[in-house]
């Protein structure tokens, strides 16, 4: 059985998807960022994804591709600058250069609660930076009542210097939040909210090198697998976690009922 372990040939795809051009429909081009939606070639059964796959690229001209990198994978550095964090942890180990993790965000009320377990994988190649993630079942984190399982098809970071200070960033994801939300919402929203996310991702860059002296200097996992002590798991655990094999929750009985809550 193949492994469920990104290979080769996954990293240099997203990496063809983060450079093309064709079949990409740009959304918003400001201030050096700019966001495309990806415009689909219908399958033979004429289906086309209900959710867009988005792309955000920013020109960064004040922090190097390594200390972009470095922002993404510190999930204790993530603590202090994403707004939208409600829980996140590493669960386990699968290779060197991948794990399995759960994160979890406050949407915007009325709306609930999203989570996702991710495997994610990371690459560098010269001196390119990749990472990626696509959701996982694993046999501990079944979806709960309290949150929505989201699902990522397929969500990741390329990342290349463009100078001693300066990158490229590019930001690739196709993902549904699940639960009732029709999905011109989300395919809204996301290109919407995208400049801001990525707005707030800079400035985490900018002030990760003082944050990073005072809190375990030494310590990059990402860096130095000798360095990772969370447990090891055996990827065969695991297996993809497909969108259309949740549970759509309706969200708007949860609503109703909150509504005659506060009005009692």
């Amino acid at each position: 059985m193949a492994s469920i372990l990104p290979g080769e040939e996954a990293f240099f795809d997203f990496r063809k998807q983060c450079l093309a051009t064709e079949n990409w429909l740009n959304k918003y081009d400001e201030n050096g960022m700019q966001v495309w939606v990806e415009v689909p070639a219908a399958n033979k059964k004429n289906h086309v994804p209900k959710v867009h796959k988005i792309k955000c690229k920013m020109t960064i001209k004040d922090v190097s591709a390594a200390t972009m990198y470095d922002v993404i994978h510190d999930g204790q550095y993530r603590k202090t600058w994403d707004p939208a964090m409600h829980e996140s942890f590493d669960i386990a180990r699968l290779s060197n250069n991948a794990d399995v993790g759960y994160y979890s965000w406050v949407c915007p009320n009325p709306i609930k609660k999203r989570d996702v377990v991710t495997l994610r994988s990371w690459q560098k190649i010269d001196d390119e930076y990749i990472i990626i993630n696509f959701s996982v079942k694993h046999p501990k984190y079944p979806p709960t009542k309290k949150l929505v399982r989201a699902v990522s098809m397929l969500t990741g970071y390329f990342i290349k210097p463009t100078g001693p200070n300066s990158c490229t960033f590019i930001y690739l994801s196709q993902a549904d939040p699940k639960g009732s939300l029709p999905k011109w919402v989300v395919n809204r929203a996301s290109t919407r909210l995208a400049p801001r996310v990525m707005r707030c991702v800079h400035k985490a860059g900018r002030d990760y090198p003082e944050w990073k002296k005072q809190n375990s200097p030494d310590q990059k996992p990402w860096l130095y697998p000798e360095q990772n002590k969370l447990p090891m798991m055996d990827p065969a655990e695991l297996s993809i976690q497909r969108a259309d094999s949740l549970e759509n929750v309706d969200e708007s009985s949860k609503l109703d009922a909150e509504d005659s809550e506060d009005s009692s």
